[in-house]
């Protein structure tokens, strides 16, 4: 009998817990770690955030669903990791700690949200806003129907968006938000009261971290910039990119862009992506010697199958992991955002002052949930003596993300954004090191009938419910 600890359960960890449970034997235990009792659909809380959907609508409860699985759940945090002894040491929500041993271990926790990376910055500071949780988006949609009550008396504000980090990540859910609050406005016949405006670390607009996506479409190449840029003209969205927020109080974001110039926007209200890392997880060996440096790379992320330590432009499609498991303990995954990524796919930028200002590589969504299923299986491969045989690097990887412009399915609207691979493959496609026959941008009503779509699809996948393996992550 073997026992599989996953640790986390979003979008990875959820998928890789129904694929082990669905083909290993009940002789085999599964078991989940995490500190909150439901899962949550991330993509939807840029409708949660602007008071558009109920919260209750993106989650549900795991418990009853792993006790028909027959997973067992557990609710707390993981605290260390002891690879050589095999076990992992957790703290419940009591602060009672005990360990729970494996023999395989996925790491799908998932990021810690470093507001404490910007000075300031945050909904515990009472200055910006994030949608990265539940909690948050609550606290966002709070906030920001405050901002609108003050409009409907009279009042004109600033509304700035983006990225609250000189490397932050997940730009795309900002460009929803910035887009979802611009229809809401419209909607309640307000718009002419705000200037709103995008903030972000990309080098260019529409970068994304992917270092922006080109397709082509009636023989002519289009990129996400050009498409960007026409979106905000239309919605009259200032932007400004190339941007670190160094800084932020109760009425001003203070910024350092490439030239090292500084500055400040005054806002009324403010939704920023904090900087993401590594669960906060120490790794502890046999001489109980604390070895999380060999582990993870700086940020906190755990090492796994990459060519790390290389310089950018020499990073190739090889160095990027494909089975996701640690090259110092064979029986340790992991998936989603907890794995170390070789580099940025967007170029890094240092300015004269030393401010990095990179947007980094996302990893969340439809990645993370492909990630847990290559996982899983190359887990079962070692339980029945194989093995790991299931291989897909980001570079093989397809992305696909349907940007909500507006959340109603009758007069709303959705960027619909497909890529492959997600990580560029210069030696495959050497002009823009992607498919451009595979890629596609697009706008438009349907968008937002997919986007609905998904919401509820993804929820009744990540439920297990009847058929779910067959819908794809």
């Amino acid at each position: 009998m073997a026992k599989v600890v996953i640790l986390g359960a979003g979008f990875s960890g959820q998928t890789a817990a129904l694929y082990l449970r669905k083909e290993l034997g009940r002789e085999h235990d599964v078991i989940v770690v995490n500190p909150w009792p439901r899962f949550t659909y991330i993509p939807s809380l840029v409708w949660v955030g602007i008071g558009r959907m109920d919260p209750d609508q993106t989650m549900f409860y795991l418990e009853p669903i792993y006790k028909r699985k027959g997973i067992h759940f557990v609710q707390a945090w993981a605290r260390e990791i002891h690879p050589d002894e095999q076990y992992v040491l957790i703290e419940n929500k009591d602060g009672k700690k005990e360990k729970i041993e494996y023999d395989y271990l996925i790491n799908a926790t998932g990021p810690h949200l470093n507001f404490a990376g910007t000075e300031g910055l945050g909904p515990d500071h009472e200055t910006t806003q994030s949608i990265c949780n539940i909690h948050h988006a609550k606290l966002a949609r709070d906030a920001y129907l405050e901002t609108v009550h003050r409009m409907e008396k009279g009042d004109t504000v600033t509304i700035l968006v983006g990225t609250g980090h000189g490397t932050s990540t997940c730009q795309g859910a900002a460009l929803e938000y910035i887009s979802n609050i611009h229809a809401d406005l419209v909607r309640r016949k307000l718009r002419h009261r705000a200037k709103i405006m995008w903030i972000s670390n990309e080098p260019k607009l529409g970068d994304l971290g992917v270092g922006g996506v080109f397709a082509k479409k009636y023989g002519y190449v289009m990129s996400s910039e050009s498409f960007l840029k026409s979106l905000f003209s239309e919605q009259e969205i200032y932007y400004q990119v190339q941007s670190a927020v160094q800084k932020v109080d109760k009425k001003c974001v203070y910024w350092e862009n490439y030239e090292g110039e500084q500055g400040e926007i005054q806002y009324d209200f403010s939704m920023l992506i904090p900087q993401f890392q590594g669960t906060k997880i120490n790794y502890i060996d046999k001489d109980n010697n604390d070895i999380t440096g060999k582990m993870t790379n700086p940020g906190g992320f755990m090492l796994v199958d990459g060519g790390y330590g290389k310089k950018w432009e020499d990073v190739r499609a090889s160095d990027w992991p494909a089975t996701y498991q640690s090259p110092f303990y064979k029986n340790i995954f992991a998936a989603g955002i907890a794995f170390a990524t070789p580099g940025s796919i967007s170029k890094p930028f240092i300015n004269k002052n030393g401010t990095n200002i990179t947007a980094t590589a996302p990893r969340t969504g439809m990645a993370s949930g492909i990630i847990g299923r290559v996982v899983a299986h190359n887990i079962i491969d070692m339980i029945r003596g194989n093995e790991p045989s299931h291989k897909e690097a980001m570079t093989e990887m397809p992305g696909a993300c349907i940007a909500s412009i507006g959340k109603s399915v009758w007069n709303g609207s959705a960027a619909s954004i497909i890529l492959y691979p997600v990580a560029p493959d210069y030696e495959r496609y050497p002009d823009y090191g992607r498919d451009l026959k595979a890629n596609y941008l697009d706008i438009g009503l349907s968008g937002a009938w997919i986007k609905r779509l998904l919401h509820t699809a993804f929820i009744y996948k990540m439920q297990g419910n009847p058929g779910w393996s067959m819908i794809p992550e």
